[in-house]
């Protein structure tokens, strides 16, 4: 994933609601979400390439959702694809704390990640770019791009207040569109407010958009996730290199 906003609130009827834009090469395979036949608790996208996935859940509320971190030049090269990350996490059985404690220790295998995973008690939050172990996070609004965690890049900013109208809607009784499809502004922000991540001026504009449409990159995938107590929400939709979508799925278990 490369933009992220969940809300997250242990001990309510509703721990996680999180709505993500999966962004990529679009001549990079994919699968659509589904429960893997190998792994029949794990419901998630597939890189077809590496073999990981980027967001998922398990049928026992454990979640986790990746992001890629931004730097040119890099200060190293992984060896380990990013997207075991989170596969590793949703196929085993270890705590929340204990998985990152491992990952911390090997954070210099992975080129730069965000990750944020958990379950319905608790969420936890890593960055490999910082000696930073891993942190829990307490209840509250939270955003993920290319940077550390509420970096406040446009995009985010958007990402953020856009989840806090979608909920504040659900309370209401009429939410204004769909979580999946919550992060669908396509328009660039000014160059002037924009990060300098040393990719450069034309690439920084391109990706500034919550929504990403080109040829060779864009959004392939938009996600809303609601883990409530006594059941799970899912959706994806997958889009082309147009940012038209060509397929979605929604699953509620």
């Amino acid at each position: 994933m490369c933009l992220i906003s969940f809300h997250w609130q242990p001990g309510s009827a509703t721990p996680l609601t999180m709505a993500a834009n999966r962004d990529e090469f679009h001549a990079r395979p994919a699968r659509p979400a589904q429960f893997w036949p190998e792994h029949p608790e794990l419901l998630a996208g597939q890189d077809l390439e590496a073999g990981g996935t980027w967001m998922g859940v398990t049928r026992e509320g454990r979640f986790a959702a990746l992001t890629n971190v931004r730097q040119l030049p890099a200060p190293y090269e992984g060896e380990i694809s990013r997207g075991n990350l989170v596969k590793d996490f949703l196929t085993s059985n270890l705590a929340p704390e204990t998985y990152l404690a491992q990952v911390h220790m090997n954070r210099l295998k992975y080129d730069g990640f965000n990750l944020v995973l958990g379950n319905r008690q608790e969420c936890w939050y890593l960055n490999n770019r910082t000696e930073q172990a891993a942190i829990q996070l307490q209840p509250g609004l939270y955003g993920l791009s290319n940077a550390q965690l509420d970096s406040p890049w446009p995009k985010l900013e958007f990402a953020k207040d856009a989840l806090s109208q979608w909920l504040k809607g659900l309370d209401s009784g009429s939410p204004n569109t769909e979580l999946a499809t919550l992060l669908n502004r396509r328009e660039p922000y000014p160059v002037n407010l924009l990060p300098n991540t040393g990719i450069g001026e034309t690439w920084e504009h391109l990706l500034s958009s919550p929504f990403i449409v080109s040829p060779q990159y864009g959004t392939r995938a938009s996600t809303g996730l609601q883990i409530h107590q006594q059941e799970i929400e899912f959706k994806e939709v997958t889009m082309d290199a147009q940012g038209t979508a060509v397929n979605d799925v929604y699953f509620r278990f």
